[in-house]
């Protein structure tokens, strides 16, 4: 496999070097891989912390700045970063209100960052967390007890990076973090494997022909395997999958996602197909975001996620953002 790098050894290094010379709005460490809004901590406000494997780009640094992140600590790929960079985030970020931990359902992220919680607080940091446990494919993983957390984390941090940023006490972005997890649900499909550079090959098979429905951002298997099929069946599975599952009775916020290897031309002819499918299953569709933004490295594929809403997680949806990989209103 062709790819753009020095030596696998340096990916995650050599990326943080690349942000740090593109984003001066951001502080990026690269020795102790840690990436923070330049102006934290913000007086009086919430400090929101999250992380994981390298990989997902630009989940999660591309999503530090106003309005959503205070600081993202990067593992490397697809391994959970380590509690010394979530204590120094939340260390950085503390302006005396307190820090959210956003934490995906990986076993490895979930130990770490409950790590990190205990020494934090040691440190006289009041900390409280959130898990994001979105995908309604698998009850267990390979890297999961429980539903794995996924497209969720983004309506996780934007909802609670717009609500911190208004100067809401911790107790109240907690429980808005947890209100958009239980209100959210995602579905993933695989066109293709991702390849590792590490590995340098594919992570799985994946026979020419086949795709994998249900699958984990780090090519986890899925519910099963069917012959390729056309962007409106796909779309129908999906839409099913996440629909039984979360039942709304509200209006959506749709994030029809890539997996990194999927160009946008294929990308918004699939969200004409999901946006079919939900206005026949009478599910209105408030709000929606198309592109990249919960990657698996090079795999084409997609997922949909759903958030339903009401007045205030609108409003809050709507509100500025600036950050590397999303941003309106600024």
């Amino acid at each position: 496999m062709k790819m753009l790098i020095n030596v696998a050894e340096s990916v995650v290094a050599d990326a943080l070097r690349g942000m740090a010379a593109a984003h001066p709005e951001l502080i990026v460490d690269v020795e102790h891989r840690l990436i923070v809004r330049r102006n934290a901590p913000v007086a009086g406000k919430v400090g929101l912390v999250s992380g994981g494997g390298s990989g997902h780009e630009p989940l999660h640094g591309g999503f530090v700045g106003r309005g959503m992140l205070d600081a993202a600590c990067p593992g490397e790929v697809f391994t959970s970063p380590v509690p010394d960079q979530m204590v120094r985030a939340a260390a950085a970020v503390d302006s005396g209100a307190g820090v959210l931990f956003i934490v995906k359902n990986y076993t490895g992220d979930v130990l770490n960052f409950d790590m990190a919680a205990e020494l934090a607080e040691d440190e006289g940091v009041q900390i409280a967390k959130v898990l994001v446990n979105d995908d309604v494919a698998v009850l267990d993983s390979l890297y999961t007890a429980g539903r794995r957390g996924t497209g969720a984390t983004l309506f996780v941090e934007k909802l609670a990076g717009a609500l911190a940023e208004e100067g809401a006490p911790l107790e109240r972005v907690e429980a808005l973090a947890r209100r958009v997890n239980e209100s959210s649900r995602s579905f993933g499909v695989a066109l293709s494997a991702c390849t590792t550079p590490a590995k340098g090959s594919p992570t799985f098979d994946l026979p020419a022909g086949e795709l994998e429905l249900g699958v984990g951002i780090h090519g986890e298997p899925g519910r099963e395997r069917r012959g390729m099929m056309t962007s409106g069946e796909i779309a129908d599975v999906v839409v099913d999958a996440v629909v039984e599952d979360l039942r709304p009775d509200a209006p959506v916020i749709a994030l029809v996602n890539g997996m990194g290897g999927t160009p946008l031309l294929e990308l918004y002819g699939f969200n004409a197909e999901v946006h079919r499918a939900l206005a026949e299953r009478k599910v209105p569709v408030a709000r929606t975001l198309v592109g990249n933004y919960v990657t698996s490295l090079d795999m084409a594929g997609c997922s949909v996620t759903l958030c339903q809403v009401d007045e205030e997680l609108l409003r809050l949806w709507d509100a500025p953002v600036s950050t590397p990989g999303l941003r309106w209103g600024c």
